[in-house]
């Protein structure tokens, strides 16, 4: 794959000879590995590739040096990322750590926090997870009833997480938690960092439709973890939250538009393959997917701001909602561009084609990361100014009136 980062954004000093090292790094350290892990290197496990790319300095990057990190460039993150996804790199067990994790505790941890984990991360010995949605509160975050309780050591937890990427790799979950005693919506939430080895968690991995493993469900029944383990305020965690996701659909945009592009370029080569890249109506389609793809780099690499730059600007709701849609979309056009092809499974062992994988992954990225309806809603009433959805804004107090009364 072609260099995604032009002209009109300048690389900065030393870019080209980070490439380079980044591509000598790959060539000595990236494994032989299923065709299926290519494709979906989010979900690859690999703990010695990861550690040997936070030895290299490749996670991590733009961090205060104290805490391990090296101090540069967003962009040049932006290239040693770029090169990875290209190559297929294996990411998985500290992807999420690098992307959120780390730039969430620099911004609402506490020193000793910083100083506990993020070096671990740094090393790429430290994987983490994100422990948000609930059955019933998954576009509805605000809904979670998972509860903490204080007690002489801390706080005990009781309940579940669902969707969590990667937990059964994962030794650390920063979880939203409901910590307010008849606490409702918003109100009464708190962070916590809850290690996922101790006892009280079960981590139970969930087959999606594309036979991946990468999401789970957690349980929590009566597992502790420490008062010092609050990440920002006790009933501040509304705002850490939507930090969380800010970070998700921020800098960590930027990875998922590589692995797009890789997407993209593949899809290319099927047409071609097939003899199909000269019907008007399929490259019109092809056409309209790289303007769109072209378009959200632009507006992702113009809000690269490093760890501390703005949180959770409404705004970012606009780039989700598209991105869900135009990347099932993409699945879409790979499906009617392999044909009859595409109802089949003709690799070996059955797996799925490539085509095959974005069209049933996509099904879910219109959901998870917040639902298209939460993200119009968000860019109706914060960045439009719109009155309030008046069914959400009923069910927000049982003290109000039912929707249609007067």
């Amino acid at each position: 794959m072609q260099s995604f980062v032009q002209y009109p954004f300048t690389p900065p000093p030393g870019a080209a000879a980070l490439r380079e090292r980044i591509r000598g790094f790959l060539r000595d350290h990236l494994p032989e590995a299923p065709a299926a892990q290519r494709i979906n290197c989010w979900a690859a496990p690999d703990r010695a590739f990861s550690e040997a790319l936070g030895e290299a300095g490749f996670i991590g990057m733009i961090w205060p040096k104290r805490y391990g990190g090296h101090e540069r460039h967003p962009l040049e993150r932006y290239i040693v990322l770029e090169e990875l996804l290209a190559a297929g790199a294996p990411v998985g067990l500290h992807w999420i750590a690098d992307r959120q994790t780390g730039a969430l505790l620099l911004r609402y941890g506490t020193e000793a926090q910083r100083q506990a984990y993020l070096p671990e991360i740094a090393k790429g010995r430290l994987y983490c997870c994100i422990g948000m949605s609930e059955p019933g509160a998954g576009s509805d975050l605000a809904a979670v009833r998972t509860r903490a309780i204080r007690t002489d050591e801390g706080w005990r937890i009781n309940g579940q997480k669902l969707w969590t990427t990667n937990a059964h790799h994962s030794r650390l979950m920063i979880a939203l938690v409901r910590t307010g005693a008849g606490s409702e919506r918003q109100e009464g939430l708190t962070q916590f960092l809850i290690d996922l080895t101790l006892p009280g968690v079960a981590v139970r991995p969930i087959v999606d439709l594309a036979g991946g493993t990468e999401f789970n469900e957690v349980f929590f029944d009566g597992a502790r973890t420490g008062a010092s383990n609050v990440v920002g305020d006790v009933g501040g965690g509304w705002q850490v939250a939507l930090a969380t996701l800010a970070f998700e659909r921020g800098v960590g945009m930027l990875g998922h538009l590589l692995s797009f592009r890789r997407e993209f370029d593949r899809l290319g080569d099927l047409a071609r393959s097939r003899g199909v890249d000269g019907d008007p109506v399929l490259r019109q389609r092809l056409a309209q997917a790289y303007i769109e793809l072209s378009v959200m780099r632009c507006n992702t690499l113009r809000s690269l701001s490093g760890f501390d730059g703005p949180v959770a600007p409404p705004e970012a709701s606009i780039g989700k909602l598209f991105w869900g849609s135009w990347h099932q979309r993409l699945g879409e056009l790979a499906v009617d561009t392999a044909g009859v092809a595409a109802t089949v499974l003709e690799g070996p062992d059955y797996e799925l084609s490539p085509g095959q994988r974005t069209f049933l992954f996509s099904r879910a990225e219109t959901i998870y990361g917040g639902s298209n309806q939460i993200q119009r809603n968000i860019i109706g009433e914060r960045v439009l100014g719109l009155p309030p959805d008046p069914k959400v804004e009923a069910s927000a107090s049982s003290s109000r009136v039912k929707v249609g009364q007067p």
